[in-house]
């Protein structure tokens, strides 16, 4: 008997506001180590959703298990209502793009033959509007001019954005980011936050890991900072970012200060100079 594969659905465009990932009661364990402890969140449409907190927090743990990448030792992950388990590899690329840490290839692919391989989960859905997709996403990460080049020839901050116009051209309703401004420049880190926000307006929820206080500040809806694998505190970056808060926290005396023009929160470390 011949069994006949069933060829992935694209999931309906979400609501604005609606809850598209979710973790309830997640605890992960990486070997012998428990990484998250209960960590309860929600990621809605329409906004973009920044994960800060201090190196080993958990952040990172916290990406890959709302991506379906790391298995909870107990509690759920939920994605489109149902958990995450509950999807194919297939159906998840429809639903949700990745963006790691670091890129690395081991084949000379060009940087247009990179961005394309975002469009692979489309390929017996929607293939027509690959060459769209890519060209948007390259011109949106400045990657267009350098499209024929090798990936392996380009430097960390140019293979950050390449891996984001992978990710961009993938056209998913969730986007899970991390570090996406680790190895930019002050021109390119705006650029990719601005590319969140549009995203976002467009209807899509955006999850980043960032460790730029400013950046997560000015263009994040709502940040969860982690501390030893637990939420300390999530809301809006106005109620979340405290001095007290990121003081104990982060181990280091902070002050909050209200920018001058927009009222942003800059949070300044106290120097003794």
């Amino acid at each position: 008997m011949i069994r006949l594969r069933t060829r992935p659905v694209p999931p309906p465009a979400p609501r604005e506001g609606e809850v598209v990932a979710e973790a309830d009661g997640l605890q992960v364990r990486l070997g012998p180590r428990a990484v998250l402890h209960g960590v309860s969140l929600g990621v809605r449409a329409g906004e973009v959703l920044a994960l800060v907190g201090p190196n080993g927090a958990g952040k990172s743990t916290l990406l890959g298990a709302l991506a379906g990448d790391l298995a909870p030792a107990a509690g759920t992950v939920r994605l489109f209502g149902r958990p995450v388990s509950g999807w194919s590899a297939p159906e998840l690329a429809l639903r949700r793009a990745v963006l790691p840490q670091s890129a690395e290839l081991s084949f000379p692919f060009t940087v247009e033959e990179v961005v394309r391989m975002g469009r692979a989960p489309w390929a017996a859905v929607d293939p027509g509007a690959d060459d769209d997709a890519v060209a948007g996403a390259m011109a949106a990460t400045e990657v267009t001019g350098f499209a024929g080049r090798p990936f392996s020839a380009l430097s960390g901050g140019e293979r950050a954005r390449v891996a984001l116009a992978r990710v961009l051209a993938q056209r998913t309703p969730l986007l899970l980011l991390d570090e996406p401004t680790a190895a930019l420049d002050l021109r390119h880190q705006e650029l990719v936050l601005r590319l969140c926000r549009e995203r976002a307006r467009a209807g899509e929820a955006v999850v980043a890991v960032l460790h730029d206080l400013g950046l997560a500040a000015a263009y994040a809806d709502r940040v969860a900072v982690l501390r030893a694998g637990r939420v300390a505190a999530a809301g809006s970056p106005a109620a979340v970012f405290t001095g007290p808060l990121l003081s104990e926290v982060y181990g280091r005396p902070v002050e909050v200060l209200a920018h001058p023009r927009t009222g942003t929160p800059m949070v300044v470390p106290v120097r003794d100079l």
